[in-house]
């Protein structure tokens, strides 16, 4: 089953480094970053796992709860992890899902449904595809997907900036635009006509195109 945005977040039960888990009742009304791994003791998740330890505060900040997930069993997990503050020095205290059925990267799309149901004998290589990054709001419907390669280190960075355009447009009738970032100009979304705008954004706004409205930023409420 293809997941798509705006569907609703597929629930599951499994078994984390921090215990089992239901993964709607563990999100609760927080925001959550779901993002996968094709394997334990791999190099490119290493940093990854590292440096999402160490800003995990700010993720925090903006009330979304972090979750990672491989496809390896729960003691390959808890020895990588061992690794993972070796080499990068981020102590890694968010779950992990231990996916060693591969039940969770074929409800998400990751795997393909006839891949089997152990981790036992895979690679890296045939699990490449589980390799993702899953925004989900309080409401439990996907806000955003992120796919990379196993080459490609994702970007944190770009995700947290990712979590402050869907929460402030999940608040307010506006878009953001290329390479926005908190405190800048915003767009007010072409579906609020002008007489509705004035009573959303009474300062005004800057008319660029008939279809192109620029405001500052709203404050949040």
């Amino acid at each position: 089953m293809a997941l798509r945005i705006a569907e609703r977040a597929p629930d599951f039960t499994a078994e984390t480094t921090q215990g089992q888990i239901r993964f709607h009742d563990w999100l609760g009304d927080s925001w959550g970053m779901l993002f996968s791994h094709p394997k334990d003791f791999t190099p490119v998740c290493t940093t990854e796992l590292g440096y999402l330890a160490k800003c995990q505060d700010q993720f925090a900040a903006r009330n979304c709860k972090v979750i990672g997930l491989s496809v390896d069993p729960l003691g390959d997990h808890e020895r990588w992890l061992a690794d993972i503050k070796e080499v990068t020095g981020g102590e890694v205290t968010y779950p992990i899902i231990a996916d060693h059925d591969l039940a969770v990267a074929k409800l998400y799309d990751m795997l393909p449904a006839d891949a089997g149901d152990s981790a036992e004998g895979r690679t890296p290589l045939n699990n490449q595809t589980v390799r993702t990054v899953y925004l989900i709001g309080p409401d439990k419907l996907i806000k955003a997907m992120l796919v990379y390669p196993m080459s490609t280190g994702r970007n944190f960075d770009e995700v947290l900036r990712l979590i402050d355009s869907c929460q402030l447009t999940a608040q307010h009738k506006v878009a953001t635009p290329v390479n926005w970032k908190q405190g800048e100009d915003v767009i007010i979304v072409p579906a609020v006509s002008d007489e509705d705008a004035k009573a959303l954004f009474p300062a005004g706004w800057k008319t660029v195109k008939p279809y192109m409205r620029v405001v500052p930023q709203p404050e949040e409420t």
